[in-house]
C-alpha cells in the first residue's frame, strides 16, 4: 500500500528562452497582458508541457485569482549543493561535518535583504504577500498582477478532458533580483497533489484478511489447490512481525535506541497512539515509552474528501508500527501534512529540517515522474539537500506499479524517488522459515490467477501483473556520481546516452503475499470502530523498514547521524553485508496461495481463492548485482554493524 499524490507536472517548453511576443506568434498565440520590460532571469520549468498551443483555449481573465509561491534560492544555491555532496561523501575529507539547521539557514539560506527584496517585488506588481518562510515567500492576487510580476500570459488549456490555467512561456523574476528566486508554483492550476472538511473522517471500512495462513514460510502447504509450477505450494504468511523482520535483515542486539525517526504522511490518524501501542502489546515489540510517539501537526486540514483522508491513515498506522517493530527504541515524531497536495508535503519535509526533527525521515508517498515538473522538482531538492548538510537522510518508497506500463501505459520512475538526493527505497518478496531463519527473496512482482470453477486448475495461469516494486530509468534526472560503476551502463543509459538516475538504491519487504501484519481500529459494518489487524505490504512498508535498519545502524555507528545515506550504501555495494537478490532463488518458479473475503470483511458473502506468482514484476527484472527492482540488495547480517566506528 502506497499513497499517490497525483503531482500534474511536466517539461519546460522550448519557447521558453524567445523573446516573448516571437513565443507568441511561432505558437500561434495572441500577444496579450504583460509586456517587455527590464532584463529577466527566466524560472525554467514554470510552463507546463500540457500548455501546448493545439491545447490554447485563449488568455484567462485579468480578474481571475492566483495563489503562487515564490520559492528562494538562498545565498549560494551552487555552495549548498556541493557542501550536501561532500558531507555525504565518506571519501570527502567533510565527510558527517553536518552543520545545524542555525548554521545551515546562516550559510546557504535566504537573506534578510533578498526576502525584502523579492516581498518589494511581487507587491510592487500588484499582488499580496500572505506568507514569508524560510523556504517561499506566498502571494495572491488576480491574474493582471501575476502576469506583471513574473513576465509571462496565463491561458487557458485544455487538459485531460477539463480547462486548467497556466503560464503560455516559462515564468521570469527580475534580473535585479540577483538570482534570489529559485522557482515559482501556482501559476498553473490543475491539481498537484499526492492522495474540504473541517472535521477529518472516521476510518475507512474494516479489512480483514481470511485464511489458511502459513505463520512464516512454508509452514503451511496448499494441498488441497491445484499445484503451481510443477509443486503443491504454500498458504500466503498471516503477517510477518518485527521480530521475524529484524532477524531477517540482521539487527543483531541493536534497538535504535538514542535516534530519532521522523515519519510524513497527508493528515493524521486519529487513533495512532492507542493503535500501536495495542499493536506493540500484542506482538511482543517493546512497550511505546512517555514521549517515544510524538505528532506535529497543522492547524487545519484542507481537500480531505478529494486527498481520501481516511486512506492516509492505514499509512501512518503502517509507517509507525513497522518502524517500531524493527527498530523498537527510536524516537518516532509523525509530521502530518494538511493536505496531499506537494506545497503541503513540501511544508512537513521543511518543518523537519528546519527544527532539525530527525536524522531519518520515512516517506511511503509519491507520483509518476510524467507528472513531476521542474519547479516542483527544485524545491524538493533544495529541502533534501539543506537535509544532507545538516545529516538528515530522507527515504522514499520507490512505487507499487512496477514498470508503470500497466498502470499508465507509459514506462518511467516515481517521484520523489527520483531525486538524486534521496534513498528510493525498492521492494521484495521475503521468505521467513521456521526459527525466524532468512531463507531468500525475490524482486516484488505478482501475477494473479483465479482458481477455477471446479476447483481443479488456476484460470489463465500465471495471470496478470497486479502489482510490482517501482524502478527503472529516470528521464529527467541525470546519473548521481554514486551509482556510476555500479549501476549497469544499460540502465543509465536506457534513456539518454549521457546516463541517468536509476530507482531504486536498497529494497527490503514489500510484497503484501509475504507482508507485515498491522493494527488498525477500523469502521465496522455496525458503524463501530474498532480495533483489528490485518496483513499489508508495498513499499510504503520498506521504506519504514529501512529507515529502522538505518536507525540501528546509526546507534552501532555510535549514535552520529548518518545524514544522506547513497554515498555510504554504494560503497558497500558486492560486499557480504548485502542479500543480492533476483527473481529465482531457488531455481525453480515460487507462488503462494491466497484466500480473501469477497466482502473484505467476513465469509458471508464467499471466499476467493488465487495462486499469487513471485518475482514477475512487469518489465523490471531482479538479477545478480545491482537492479531496478532492488538496487544494490537489501540489509544482510553485517550491514547494521559496517557502520560502526565510521
Amino acid at each position: 500500500m502506497r499513497s499517490n499524490r497525483a503531482a500534474l507536472r511536466a517539461g519546460v517548453s522550448m519557447a521558453a528562452t524567445l523573446p516573448m511576443i516571437a513565443g507568441a506568434l511561432a505558437l500561434g498565440i495572441p500577444a496579450a497582458h504583460a509586456a517587455d520590460g527590464p532584463a529577466r532571469d527566466t524560472l525554467a520549468g514554470t510552463k507546463p508541457a500540457w500548455a501546448t498551443a493545439k491545447a490554447d483555449k485563449g488568455a484567462t481573465s485579468d480578474s481571475a485569482r492566483v495563489s503562487a509561491r515564490v520559492y528562494l534560492a538562498g545565498r549560494d544555491a551552487d555552495g549548498l549543493a556541493a557542501y550536501a555532496k561532500a558531507v555525504s561523501d565518506p571519501s570527502s575529507p567533510a565527510y558527517g561535518k553536518y552543520l545545524s539547521a542555525r548554521q545551515a539557514q546562516s550559510r546557504f539560506g535566504a537573506t534578510k535583504a533578498q526576502v525584502a527584496a523579492v516581498e518589494a517585488w511581487l507587491t510592487a506588481a500588484g499582488l499580496k504577500v500572505t506568507g514569508t518562510t524560510r523556504h517561499y515567500v506566498s502571494v495572491s492576487g488576480d491574474v493582471a498582477a501575476a502576469e506583471k510580476a513574473f513576465g509571462t500570459q496565463l491561458h487557458n488549456y485544455a487538459k485531460g478532458g477539463r480547462t486548467y490555467r497556466a503560464p503560455s512561456k516559462a515564468a521570469s523574476a527580475p534580473e535585479s533580483l540577483d538570482g534570489a528566486v529559485l522557482t515559482v508554483t501556482g501559476l498553473d492550476n490543475a491539481p498537484h497533489k499526492a492522495g474540504a472538511k473541517d472535521q477529518l473522517p472516521p476510518p475507512d471500512a474494516v479489512f480483514k484478511n481470511s485464511g489458511p495462513f502459513s505463520s512464516y514460510y512454508g509452514s503451511a502447504i496448499a494441498s488441497t489447490l491445484p499445484d503451481a509450477y510443477g509443486t503443491k505450494i504454500p498458504y500466503a504468511v498471516q503477517g510477518y512481525t518485527g521480530k521475524q523482520l529484524r532477524a531477517a535483515y540482521g539487527a543483531g542486539t541493536r534497538t535504535g535506541k538514542g535516534v530519532r525517526i521522523a515519519i510524513t504522511d497527508a493528515y493524521a490518524s486519529p487513533t495512532i497512539a492507542y493503535d500501536a501501542a495495542a499493536y506493540a502489546k500484542a506482538h511482543g515489540d517493546a512497550a511505546w515509552k512517555t514521549g517515544q510517539l510524538t505528532q506535529v501537526l497543522p492547524k487545519n486540514y484542507t481537500k480531505t474528501e478529494e486527498c481520501g483522508a481516511a486512506g492516509w491513515y492505514g499509512e501512518e498506522t503502517l509507517d509507525v508500527e513497522a518502524v517500531h517493530a524493527v527498530a523498537p527504541a527510536a524516537s518516532v515524531t509523525y509530521v502530518g501534512a494538511s493536505s496531499c497536495y506537494d506545497d503541503d508535503l513540501l511544508d512537513s519535509l521543511g518543518k523537519i529540517v528546519d527544527n532539525h526533527l530527525a536524522d531519518i525521515v520515512s516517506n511511503s508517498w509519491g507520483d509518476i515522474e510524467a507528472n513531476q515538473t521542474p519547479d516542483l522538482a527544485a524545491a524538493y531538492d533544495q529541502v533534501f539537500q539543506f537535509g544532507a548538510v545538516e545529516g538528515i537522510g530522507f527515504y522514499f518508497s520507490s512505487g507499487d506499479n512496477g514498470d508503470e506500463v500497466a498502470n499508465t501505459g507509459t514506462k518511467q520512475v516515481d517521484t520523489p524517488a527520483n531525486s538524486a538526493w534521496v534513498t528510493a527505497v525498492g521492494g521484495t518478496s521475503l521468505a521467513v522459515g521456521k526459527g525466524d531463519k532468512y531463507l531468500w527473496e525475490t524482486g516484488w512482482g505478482t501475477e494473479k490467477a483465479m482458481l477455477s470453477d471446479d476447483g481443479r486448475s488456476w484460470t489463465g495461469f500465471p495471470g496478470a501483473f497486479t502489482s510490482g516494486a517501482g524502478g527503472g530509468t529516470s528521464k529527467t534526472v541525470a546519473e548521481p556520481y554514486y551509482q556510476k560503476g555500479v549501476v549497469p551502463n544499460a540502465l543509465a543509459t536506457a534513456n539518454n546516452a549521457a546516463g541517468n538516475r536509476v530507482v531504486p538504491d536498497i529494497a527490503a519487504i514489500a510484497d503484501p503475499n509475504t507482508g507485515f501484519k498491522v493494527g488498525q481500529t477500523q469502521t465496522f459494518p455496525d458503524g463501530s470502530e474498532q480495533y483489528s489487524e490485518y496483513r499489508i505490504g508495498g513499499t510504503s512498508l520498506a521504506a519504514p523498514v529501512i529507515a529502522a535498519v538505518q536507525a540501528l545502524a546509526q546507534e552501532a555507528r555510535g549514535g552520529k547521524a548518518i545524514g544522506f545515506a547513497n554515498p555510504s550504501i554504494y560503497s558497500k555495494y558486492g560486499s557480504r553485508v548485502y542479500h543480492d537478490v533476483t527473481d529465482n532463488p531457488t531455481g525453480s518458479g515460487l507462488a503462494v496461495a491466497r484466500v480473501d473475503f469477497a466482502n473484505g470483511y467476513d465469509a458471508a458473502d464467499g471466499l476467493l481463492t488465487s495462486v499469487r506468482s513471485l518475482g514477475k514484476d512487469s518489465s523490471l527484472s531482479a538479477v545478480k548485482g545491482y537492479d531496478d527492482v532492488t538496487g544494490v540488495g537489501t540489509p544482510a547480517n553485517g550491514y547494521v554493524e559496517s557502520y560502526k566506528g565510521r
